[in-house]
C-alpha cells in the first residue's frame, strides 16, 4: 500500500499546489482518488502513465476535484493499443451523465473521438502501436455510489462515507480503503467535526483531511461546517484515533513558514498522532516510521 499526494491545493490558481488529487497503489491496482486541475501533470512528474491507472474514485464533482478526469479518460484511451481493460470509475451521481457529456457521440470530445477512430493518420498510429482495427471508442465502467456502500476486490475493501461540504447541491463522499497492509481514509472536502468522518476513519492508519484555513478566521459557522480548519481537523483525528493525519486542500492564507509550525503545535495539543503537512508529490508512510540509531 503506497500513498502519494498529487495535488494539495484549492480551486485558487497556484504554481506550487495543484488541485486535489491522490495516488493510492495497492498490489497491482493503481488508484486515482480525485483528479483536479494539474493533478494529472503531477502524476506525469512521478514518471507514471495514464495507461497504468486501473481505478478512479471521485469524492464529489466540484471542478477542483474532477477537471482532469476528462484528461485521464482521453489520455488513457488514446495511448493504449486497444487491449487495456476499461477504466473503472466510481463517484457520486451524476458521474454517468458527466462521462457521457465528455466522451459520448454528442459529448465535448465526440468530434475528437470520431476523428481518432476513423481518420487514417490516427488509425495508422494506432496500428503501429499494435492496435487492431476497427478502433473502439473509450467505454469506461462507470458506477454511481451511495453512502454506506462497500466494494470488495482481491486486494482491498472500499467503504463509502458522507461528509459535510456542498450538500444538497452536490453529493459529497468520503472513502476508506482497507487492505492487509493498512488503511487510508480520505474525507473529501468535509469540514467541521463531522460524525460521519469520525466513524469512517476509526482506527485508520492515515486520514487525509481538508485543512483549508486558520481556525477562527471563518466568516460564519456555515463556512466552518463546510470547509476544514486546523482545530476541527485535530478533533476529528483525535476522536477517530487515526495514526497519521495528512493536512491538504490548503489556502495560501496558512501556507507560510512559522504559521505552519504554529498550526501543527496547536493541533498537537488535541491530537497525539503524527501530523503531515501535505505537499504535492509527497509520499506518505502508511505505518509510523521507526527510528534507529545514527552510527
Amino acid at each position: 500500500m503506497k500513498l502519494t499526494l498529487l495535488g494539495t491545493g484549492t480551486p485558487a490558481p497556484s504554481l506550487k499546489r495543484m488541485s486535489s488529487g491522490y495516488l493510492l497503489e495497492i498490489g497491482d491496482d493503481v488508484i486515482i482518488i480525485d483528479h483536479g486541475p494539474g493533478a494529472h501533470h503531477r502524476f506525469l512528474e512521478l514518471g507514471r502513465k495514464a495507461t497504468e491507472v486501473t481505478h478512479c474514485f471521485l469524492s464529489h464533482l466540484h471542478y477542483d476535484h474532477c477537471m482532469d478526469y476528462g484528461r485521464l479518460l482521453m489520455t488513457r484511451w488514446d495511448q493504449s493499443d486497444g487491449t487495456l481493460p476499461e477504466l473503472e470509475v466510481f463517484a457520486p451521481p451524476p458521474i454517468k451523465r458527466m462521462t457521457e457529456q465528455l466522451i459520448g457521440p454528442d459529448g465535448v470530445y465526440g468530434p475528437d473521438l470520431a476523428a481518432r477512430t476513423s481518420q487514417s493518420a490516427s488509425l495508422d498510429i494506432y496500428a503501429a502501436r499494435g492496435g487492431t482495427l476497427p478502433r473502439n471508442r473509450p467505454a469506461p465502467e462507470v458506477r454511481e455510489l451511495e453512502v454506506g456502500e462497500t466494494i470488495e476486490t482481491a486486494n482491498w475493501r472500499l467503504t463509502v462515507g458522507a461528509g459535510w461540504h456542498a450538500q444538497p447541491e452536490l453529493n459529497c463522499f468520503a472513502y476508506r480503503f482497507d487492505c492487509a497492509e493498512g488503511s487510508v481514509c480520505y474525507s473529501g472536502d468535509s469540514g467541521g467535526v463531522c460524525p460521519g468522518i469520525v466513524d469512517l476513519a476509526k482506527g485508520a492508519d492515515v486520514l487525509i483531511h481538508m485543512n483549508h484555513y486558520f481556525s477562527g478566521t471563518e466568516p460564519n459557522e456555515a463556512y466552518r461546517r463546510f470547509c476544514g480548519n486546523h482545530a476541527d481537523t485535530a478533533k476529528v483525528a483525535a476522536q477517530a484515533g487515526v495514526g497519521t493525519v495528512v493536512l491538504t486542500h490548503m489556502t495560501d492564507q496558512i501556507d507560510h513558514p512559522g504559521l505552519r509550525e504554529q498550526i501543527i503545535a496547536e493541533m498537537s495539543k488535541t491530537y497525539a498522532g503524527t501530523i503531515v503537512w501535505g505537499e504535492d508529490l509527497l509520499e506518505v508512510p502508511i505505518k509510523p516510521i521507526t527510528l534507529g540509531r545514527i552510527d
